[in-house]
Order: structure tokens, then C-alpha cells, then sequence
């Protein structure tokens, strides 16, 4: 099973990666069937200027903490607040990407899972 969580959890640090990636330098074309809502919630988001730029540096980081064995947990959290907010855009305004948005919550908690003991320190301190 181990071999299993480092294969999902590569593979989830670079979705992260890249999703931040792309960000910064838009190289993934925007689909042409993209709910209304979801183009609505893009300008807004756009129009924070510094909202996109933190969420990608955040996206960036915490995939790539997760990529490292070492440095897992920490980039569990890292991009827990990034999950939580992927998972609301899709519950709210594109339930199409629900159940991707599920698959990487249950990767993210199998890692959180996996790395119980070393938060236990921050929670009974």
C-alpha cells in the first residue's frame, strides 16, 4: 500500500504543480463548455491581483512538498486550504469536477492519515 501512496502522491504533487504553473503562465487552454459560473467566479478571482499569483506560489510549494517523502505532511497542509477550496467551487458552482475534486480529497486524507504521528505534536501542544 505504501507503494501505492507514493505513486498517488507524486502524481498529486505534480496535478499541483502544474495547476500552479499554469496560473502563472495560462498554457492550458481554457474549455469551451466551462459553466457560466465557473468563467464568473475566474473574472473575480482575476480581479484580486493578488489572489491567483498567492494561490499559485501556494499550489506550486505544497506540491512540491509533497512530492518529497520528507517533507509529505508538510505539504498535506500546505495545500489543505487549496482543497477545501477547490472542493466548494465544484459543490457550488461546477459539480461536473465533483468527483476530481473528491479523488483528491480522499489522496489528501490517506496522506494525512499516513502522517498522523507527526502532527500529533502540533495538536497537543
Amino acid at each position: 500500500m505504501n507503494k501505492v501512496l507514493n505513486i498517488l502522491s507524486i502524481l498529486f504533487g505534480l496535478w499541483f504543480i502544474n495547476a500552479g504553473l499554469n496560473k502563472v503562465f495560462n498554457y492550458i487552454p481554457v474549455p469551451e463548455d466551462m459553466p457560466q459560473s465557473m468563467i464568473d467566479l475566474n473574472e473575480h478571482m482575476e480581479a484580486l491581483i493578488w489572489l491567483l499569483p498567492l494561490v499559485a506560489i501556494v499550489e506550486i510549494a505544497g506540491g512540491i512538498l509533497v512530492l518529497l517523502k520528507r517533507t509529505r505532511a508538510l505539504g498535506a497542509i500546505v495545500l489543505f486550504p487549496v482543497l477545501v477550496g477547490i472542493l466548494l467551487v465544484h459543490i457550488i458552482s461546477a459539480p461536473s469536477g465533483l468527483v476530481i475534486a473528491l479523488i483528491f480529497w480522499a489522496i489528501e486524507i490517506w496522506i494525512l492519515y499516513k502522517n498522523w504521528d507527526k502532527y500529533k505534536a502540533m495538536i497537543n501542544a
